[in-house]
């Protein structure tokens, strides 16, 4: 909610993560990584997992490991179905060392018969990801992940883990923070660690939410590091006796959990956000940005269905007023300035800022929904209209409704899988 994700970057991120001509087990025993999580998520965002011990890294990295994709859950697939197959990206190694003595991570794209899976989340943001590139586009973004620590009363309720955290305006409380500090800065030594870029921890809106920043890269590994934060804070949570919740409204009277994407798009090291000539509304930005934020806009109803994918989520953007007196999420589809009541915020002439996902999403399909909705504004050239303007329908107010509404589009559910071959299928060139 409160720190810029993205602070005005001068040039595209260089390429994070280990080179991809190195191998698994190379890079594993230089850490002194014994086992590996090779990991993928459902559509549902859970992060599903084999514990691979180094010494089978090579016959992971050729051949993958296998799951039962219906035991996994949420992923489009029956016991009868053959396995899925997790192919690691060797890009996405990262030493765990911090949460278990000898732990990694690799996240993997799911394959089936041999071919990407058109119903995994990684593939789908990889492959829109690829499409865009193919015409000269790249989306990087930055993400805000906000998050409660709580932990279980005699009574079995569930309250604030620190119990002098009850101010009624908490948000940036300096003491707040120290009383967390061993678990804020376990949380920030293993992003400076992992190369990340961490830049602040704060204490947020709600009484128990804190939020932690790191640099923006490249989507892809952008969602990558938002599933591998969100285990990382967990993890190191329950080492403390702590649980930490990133549901997008677990308090009625407190502000939810959001995820806040800061989103701009590049041509190599060129941004093509700024304004290099006309602006028309004054904000800094190129006609090309604005048509993004016009896309945004547009598809807001049906992309809500993604990034605010839960029943909960609707108790997060339905809430009137909460105990600090804002809620900080978006009730309309608007955009404007600097001003965190729109949808699409923008804080500078660098970016945008999309405010409208919670703790809930899947990070792929999130950054999947933003950068297809975005280009079909870009590619048919809408405007966005006067800054501050509600444009077209309201927000959902139901998952319900926001079902429906992604149910009623064309805008992606044909076009995010129709370049990925299905199982059994003959491969499609993309259109």
């Amino acid at each position: 909610m409160t720190v810029p994700v993205i602070p005005a970057p001068a040039q595209a991120p260089a390429a994070p993560g280990p080179d991809a001509t190195q191998s698994l087990t190379s890079l594993a025993k230089a850490d002194g990584v014994r086992f590996l999580l090779a990991m993928f998520t459902t559509l549902t965002g859970k992060p599903c997992a084999k514990l691979v011990p180094v010494e089978a890294a090579d016959a992971l990295e050729g051949e993958g490991v296998g799951f039962a994709g219906y035991a996994a859950g949420g992923m489009g697939q029956q016991p009868r179905d053959p396995d899925v197959i997790a192919i690691p990206d060797v890009r996405s190694y990262t030493p765990l060392t911090f949460v278990r003595p000898g732990l990694g991570l690799v996240h993997c794209d799911p394959h089936v018969e041999g071919r990407p899976y058109a119903f995994a989340p990684r593939v789908i943001l990889r492959t829109l990801a690829e499409r865009a590139a193919a015409e000269g586009m790249s989306l990087v973004s930055g993400a805000e992940l906000e998050y409660f620590l709580v932990r279980r009363a005699a009574d079995g309720s569930v309250v604030v883990a620190d119990a002098g955290d009850d101010a009624d305006q908490p948000c940036y409380d300096a003491r707040g923070l120290t009383r967390m500090y061993e678990h804020l800065t376990a949380v920030s030594d293993a992003m400076v660690q992992l190369g990340w870029g961490p830049y602040a921890s704060d204490h947020e809106d709600g009484n128990g939410q804190f939020e932690q920043n790191f640099h923006h890269a490249d989507a892809l590994t952008t969602a990558d590091r938002i599933v591998t934060l969100r285990y990382i804070v967990q993890m190191l949570a329950e080492q403390r006796g702590m649980t930490a919740t990133f549901m997008p409204k677990p308090f009625a009277d407190r502000t939810g959990n959001g995820l806040h994407m800061h989103l701009s798009l590049w041509n190599g090291e060129r941004a093509l956000f700024p304004a290099s000539g006309e602006d028309p509304y004054g904000m800094g930005l190129s006609r090309t940005a604005y048509a993004f934020i016009a896309g945004l806009v547009a598809h807001a109803p049906a992309m809500h269905a993604l990034i605010a994918p839960t029943v909960n989520s609707y108790k997060r953007t339905g809430a009137t007023t909460t105990a600090s007196g804002a809620t900080w999420a978006p009730r309309e589809a608007s955009w404007g300035g600097n001003d965190r009541t729109h949808l699409v915020r923008v804080p500078d002439g660098n970016r945008v800022e999309l405010r409208g996902g919670d703790g809930s999403a899947n990070s792929y399909l999130a950054a999947a929904a933003a950068l297809e909705a975005g280009l079909d504004g870009v590619h048919r050239g809408l405007d966005p209209g006067a800054p501050g303007a509600r444009r077209g329908p309201g927000l959902p107010r139901t998952l319900l409704d926001a079902v429906h509404a992604l149910e009623g589009t064309t805008w992606c559910a044909a076009s995010w899988t129709r370049s990925i071959p299905r199982p059994g299928s003959a491969p499609t060139t993309p259109s």
